[in-house]
């Protein structure tokens, strides 16, 4: 069964976002180029990205930690609680990260949560020129009662 989320509709969006050091400044031009797009919606970013982030756009982003020191759970744990409701993820294929784990723990709760991720400039072009970044989107929350109920040692096969 798939719940309608509430939280979705809203059209001032919740965005989090996020760069390895190699994709800093890909992330601070194409925020730059999107500024009057981004200034009308809610940003968080982690540490550094986002003191960068508020610098060259001028104004508040919510600072959450550093990647490496939690701050790719943090935004993990307010997609699961349904605060974020896009992911901009600009993350370096080529070169290996100490959290990769935590990488890879944020890619996948987006999409547990159904939330749209772009992790480059051309996935974030797309995601935020669709018509939807303006208007209420109804997302779909995949139910995950029967997991839940074999976690429990209920579920009968």
């Amino acid at each position: 069964m798939i719940e309608q989320d509430e939280s979705a509709r809203r059209q001032r969006k919740k965005i989090a976002l996020v760069a390895h050091d190699n994709k800093k400044r890909d992330l601070l031009e194409w925020s730059k180029y999107n500024r009057d797009l981004l200034v009308e919606h809610e940003l968080c970013a982690t540490g550094t990205t986002g003191k960068l982030l508020e610098q060259e756009l001028g104004f508040e982003v919510v600072k959450l930690q550093s990647g490496p020191l939690g701050g790719d759970q943090q935004i993990g744990a307010k997609i699961a609680d349904g605060d974020i409701d896009l992911l901009i993820f600009f993350w370096d294929p080529l070169e290996p990260q100490p959290h990769d784990p935590d990488v890879k723990a944020l890619l996948r709760i987006a999409v547990v949560w159904n939330i749209p991720v772009a992790c480059n400039r051309a996935s974030a072009d797309f995601i935020v020129s669709s018509p939807l970044m303006s208007e209420g989107y109804q997302r779909f929350l995949p139910s995950y009662e029967e997991h839940e109920q074999r976690l429990k040692g209920e579920y009968v096969d």
